[in-house]
């Protein structure tokens, strides 16, 4: 049994060898234990701490792409370099290496695809009080669109086994968190949480710059998976919407015209009528939208399958198929 922690890492230099100090480097029930870390396209000597600090591997960028990005270039070369468990953290120390072994123990007796680690936000003394409520609002957004019971969708902290590894693919060019947990609900992957504890911050979050930063991406995401993955739902509820309020503006013009005299209220007519029109456009873009989603599913069914055959036939990761940028061992 092998397990690989990946650490997406952009300008870590200061904070990762003490994140690597706290890993552990043996667990009951793993054979083997490994480090890669994924070097962002960091402006610091990221990659030159990661090799004198313990990795094992680096994966380079040679430009800053992303923490969506990294997280999935890091998924790849794990599975391509043979783990059957990968951990995932974060290079900056927010959470703690004695918490993988209950972090992994699901995925061990095979309880669990996924297992993601929850930061318990109401005891985060470290967040504001509208980061905690956003935070726990877009965990129950993502709950409600992946029918699953993460309470943490937001954490970074999570553990995959192989299939689960295989079978995710982030889109988006921001972060991985909220999508992954929905793509797992929705390929009906097992999935697990637990408290877990974290560090003291090092340093104020890269990705958001301010609350009002945080308030907007935080929305956009939300809005933006929630669209991609259940369409009809989304689609389906704002176009209901505007057809019930071009519905009752229209009652309310019926009322006028019958009892009231309706002169002078052809204008609540026609915007009754533009309402309901657009509704109804809106409804059909779900439909559409919906279709679209269903090839989706199946296009990624078919990615699965073909990165199955490709380890199938390359078991011992050759050079070929890994990452470019991924160099191997180090000699400290």
């Amino acid at each position: 049994m092998k397990l690989i922690i990946q650490i997406p890492c952009y300008n870590e230099a200061a904070t990762l060898p003490a994140t690597l100090r706290d890993l552990p480097r043996a667990l009951p029930g793993v054979d083997t234990i490994e480090i890669l870390v994924i070097d962002d396209g960091s402006t610091d000597d990221t990659a030159a701490v990661a090799r004198r600090s313990g990795a094992d591997y680096v994966v380079r960028f040679s430009n800053n792409k992303g923490l969506a990005q990294a997280f999935m270039a890091g998924l790849d070369a794990c599975v391509k370099l043979g783990a059957d468990i990968i951990v995932n953290t974060d290079g900056d120390h927010q959470y703690r290496g004695e918490d993988i072994a209950a972090l992994v123990a699901p995925v061990l007796d095979g309880s669990a695809d996924m297992v993601v680690g929850d930061r318990v936000l109401t005891a985060q003394t470290g967040f504001s009080p509208l980061k905690r409520s956003l935070s726990r609002f877009g965990s129950w957004v993502v709950r409600q669109a992946s029918n699953t019971e993460i309470p943490d969708a937001a954490s970074g902290f999570r553990a995959f086994n192989r299939e689960a590894a295989l079978r995710l693919n982030v889109v988006s060019d921001f972060t991985y968190t909220l999508e992954t947990i929905i793509q797992a609900g929705v390929k009906n992957l097992a999935l697990a949480h637990l408290p877990i504890g974290t560090n003291a911050p090092t340093r104020p979050s890269r990705l958001f710059r301010g609350t009002f930063g945080y308030v907007v991406r935080s929305a956009t995401t939300i809005v933006r998976i929630y669209a991609m993955y259940k369409p009809l739902r989304f689609f389906g509820m704002l176009g209901g919407l505007l057809i019930a309020g071009g519905l009752a503006i229209s009652l309310r013009f019926l009322w006028a015209f019958l009892f009231a005299n309706g002169a002078g209220h052809v204008q609540s007519l026609i915007l009754a009528a533009a309402l309901v029109i657009v509704g109804f456009q809106i409804v059909l873009i779900g439909l559409v939208a919906d279709l679209i989603a269903g090839h989706r599913r199946i296009t990624e069914d078919v990615l699965y399958r073909v990165k199955e055959l490709e380890l199938r036939s390359g078991e011992t990761a050759p050079n070929d198929v890994l990452p470019a940028s991924l160099e191997r061992p180090f000699s400290t």
